[in-house]
């Protein structure tokens, strides 16, 4: 009898016989935090650029999209650098850039990781009836995975495209679950009286308790949907 390859096997013989999918996943990985940093070296040249006209709230939608999309910033530093120093002038052009930004992410992964699943359904076959019942009604999977405060928006990008979900599911179900991080962040960043105050408010008591509650409901959801799967 052949043995059946392990799920850890078969992502490794995936990420050796596809190169830019191991660099795309490690980059998604680790460029968000590369980011933080530099933005935050370089946050004090954002004072005083305003959002006022069309315009300017359309350059700074793209801005966030791009940045979002390319995993070159983390969504909870993007808020709160945007509720510090733009207010809810600045609100618009994060959630619509939030929502290119999803459409980017996606794309890309999906271009990447386009045999994904394909090779995992030739080396794991069970699993092809388990992970067709989630995409054919992935609404919870979405929500619950977005609304993890340890789930970053670029990975989750790319495992839903590699899942192959549907685009305008994960983005009718994806924002309301992005929704909750992204306002404590943003309203963090409006009420600081600076960024430095603003970041660590983000460690304050109510704010650990919130994002502890916020992964319990996602574990929650995210168990409840496997064994639900499972059935």
């Amino acid at each position: 009898m052949t043995k059946k390859a392990s799920i850890f096997k078969t992502l490794g013989e995936y990420f050796r016989a596809h190169f830019g999918a191991t660099l795309a996943w490690i980059w998604v990985a680790l460029m968000p935090g590369l980011g933080s940093l530099v933005l935050l070296s370089r946050a004090d040249s954002l004072e005083g650029l305003g959002l006022g006209g069309l315009p300017a709230q359309a350059i700074f939608t793209m801005a966030v999209s791009a940045l979002l999309g390319l995993a070159l910033l983390p969504t909870t530093l993007t808020a709160l650098v945007t509720g510090y120093y733009f207010g809810w002038l600045g609100f618009p052009g994060l959630f619509f850039g939030y929502l290119l930004a999803n459409v980017i992410g996606y794309l890309l992964g999906k271009a990447i990781n386009a045999d994904f699943l394909g090779l995992l359904y030739l080396r794991k076959p069970e699993l092809r009836q388990e992970i067709e019942r989630r995409i054919q009604r992935p609404q919870s999977l979405i929500f619950f995975i977005r609304i993890s405060p340890v789930i970053p928006f670029a990975i989750s990008n790319f495992l839903f495209a590699s899942l192959k979900i549907d685009l305008k599911k994960v983005l009718l179900y994806g924002v309301p679950g992005m929704l909750p991080r992204t306002l404590i962040a943003f309203v963090t960043g409006l009420l600081a009286s600076s960024i430095v105050d603003a970041r660590q408010a983000l460690r304050d008591p109510w704010q650990v308790a919130v994002l502890a509650f916020l992964l319990l409901v996602s574990f929650w959801g995210l168990y409840r949907n496997w064994k639900k799967g499972r059935s």
